[in-house]
């Protein structure tokens, strides 16, 4: 039963990240989920110090989600004044991340709170996590946490997709069209925050990290139309997921890498055989036209 709760929470992170990772694909700011998950370690260790010293996921998501939304401010601030995008990013995610190991050291010495406990989690344990009431488990609490963010994706990306399509396509177009384009961005980086969050503690950073970025890179090889992109992504972070899992199982490997490996081999795949985008392709067309 183990085996398909942690299938079950790997696609669930792979289609929560999938859907916002389109539009950070489109925007070019992959690399901002990788930002979010190393900058949102102050706001877990002073959610822990505000609290009393409770290790309670609740404080700490709190404390994780707000530092994400400030990340995406700082970056948004310092691209405005005109600070290079990818020069943005480096310098806050850097930055957080240091103040936070700093007050790792400072205000957790006589605890157990290190950066392996705050910051990295390993999603063969987290189907032990399970959320209970009155005495009665109702599954893993990675399985409602990572599913309630996949849910809120879906409702206000359903809701706001034209809008988040102009805006990632043409803003200047959406702005001349009265649509509110920083608004916009900011809920969007919302919902890559949360979705951040709500997953790296229960199942590792580099899976979130890696199922943002590379199911979305690689639909965006294999279609034209954002609303298939993000179809064809999620479908690869659950092939990825399934895959995956039974390549660390059968080479006693960490799942959690061996999932992203598997949708890098998927991307490299598609990298050479897309039939529009593909290396090969391209030089097959080539000697054709010879």
């Amino acid at each position: 039963m183990n085996d398909m709760w942690i299938i079950l929470i790997g696609a669930l992170v792979a289609c929560s990240c999938s859907i916002v990772g389109c539009f950070l694909v489109l925007r070019k700011m992959s690399m901002i989920g990788d930002a979010i998950s190393h900058s949102v370690l102050p706001g877990i260790v002073l959610a822990f110090f505000f609290s009393g010293g409770s290790r309670d996921s609740l404080f700490m998501m709190l404390g994780a989600a707000a530092l994400g939304l400030i990340t995406v401010f700082l970056i948004q601030m310092f691209q405005n004044s005109g600070v290079q995008s990818d020069a943005s990013i480096g310098v806050v995610f850097t930055a957080l991340f240091a103040v936070g190991v700093v007050l790792v050291s400072l205000f957790t010495r006589e605890v157990d709170l290190d950066l392996d406990c705050v910051l990295y989690g390993e999603i063969a344990y987290a189907p032990w996590d399970t959320f209970e009431i009155g005495g009665k488990s109702l599954g893993p609490r990675a399985v409602w946490g990572v599913g309630a963010s996949l849910l809120l994706n879906i409702i206000v990306i359903g809701l706001f997709y034209k809008q988040f399509k102009l805006c990632s396509f043409d803003p200047a177009l959406a702005a001349a069209l009265g649509i509110p384009v920083a608004l916009f961005h900011y809920l969007l980086m919302g919902l890559v925050s949360v979705s951040t969050v709500a997953s790296f503690e229960s199942v590792g950073a580099i899976l979130v990290v890696g199922m943002i970025i590379v199911p979305a890179a690689t639909a965006y090889l294999l279609t034209e139309k954002l609303s298939i992109m993000i179809a064809i992504s999620m479908v690869i972070g659950i092939i990825s997921s399934v895959v995956g899992y039974y390549v660390a199982y059968i080479f006693d490997a960490s799942i959690a890498g061996s999932m992203i490996t598997v949708a890098g081999a998927i991307f490299l795949l598609v990298f050479l055989l897309s039939p529009t985008h593909g290396v090969v392709m391209k030089k097959w067309r080539r000697m054709k036209m010879v």
